[in-house]
């Protein structure tokens, strides 16, 4: 007697639940994007979609968890930058340099202006910290590269602290200019 896993089926209900949110967090984005976040409501979403409102909350609780999402997988190519350059036999300078085309990407994506403009928003205390955080974590990263930088001859001394402010406005502005 032959029986047939449920488990290919669950992975492609993984899959498509996975893409349509997605979907869903690309289309607020752009709809962010045009008419910032709090001329956006969940029904403009959902009609770029040709959704229905509750097929908004089936993948987000809320407008604010959205813009987060959106935040969030903007500042995912850059996290995976990092990764990606820290097993690289570069010099930190040509780490750094992949680190920042990576970034001015992310910033010239849909995600831009949602990356730029989140934690200017009127989002609950727990997620403005969370963007905090995790806006952290790239500013530390860069100030990590530019003083391996240093130490390995390929990035002139400067201050680490300022140059991360100086690189991270510069590209940040990239959303407000493109």
């Amino acid at each position: 007697m032959s029986s047939i896993s449920p488990w290919p089926a669950a992975r492609a209900r993984q899959r498509s639940h996975s893409a349509r949110r997605e979907a869903v967090i690309r289309a607020a984005a752009r709809e962010f994007n045009r008419r910032g976040f709090h001329n956006t409501s969940l029904d403009d979403i959902a009609a770029a979609l040709n959704v229905s409102k509750p097929t908004i909350y089936y993948y987000v609780s809320n407008k604010e968890q959205l813009l987060f999402e959106c935040f969030r997988a903007g500042l995912e190519p850059i996290r995976a930058a990092f990764e990606e350059v820290a097993g690289m036999q570069a010099s930190a300078r040509e780490r750094l340099a992949e680190v920042l085309r990576r970034y001015a990407a992310a910033i010239a994506s849909e995600y831009g202006w949602c990356m730029v403009r989140a934690e200017d928003q009127d989002l609950g205390q727990s997620l403005r910290r969370h963007i905090n955080e995790l806006k952290s974590e790239i500013d530390q990263g860069i100030r990590r590269l530019l003083a391996e930088g240093m130490r390995d001859g390929s990035i002139a001394p400067c201050d680490p602290k300022m140059t991360a402010f100086a690189f991270a406005g510069a590209l940040n502005w990239i959303a407000h200019w493109y």
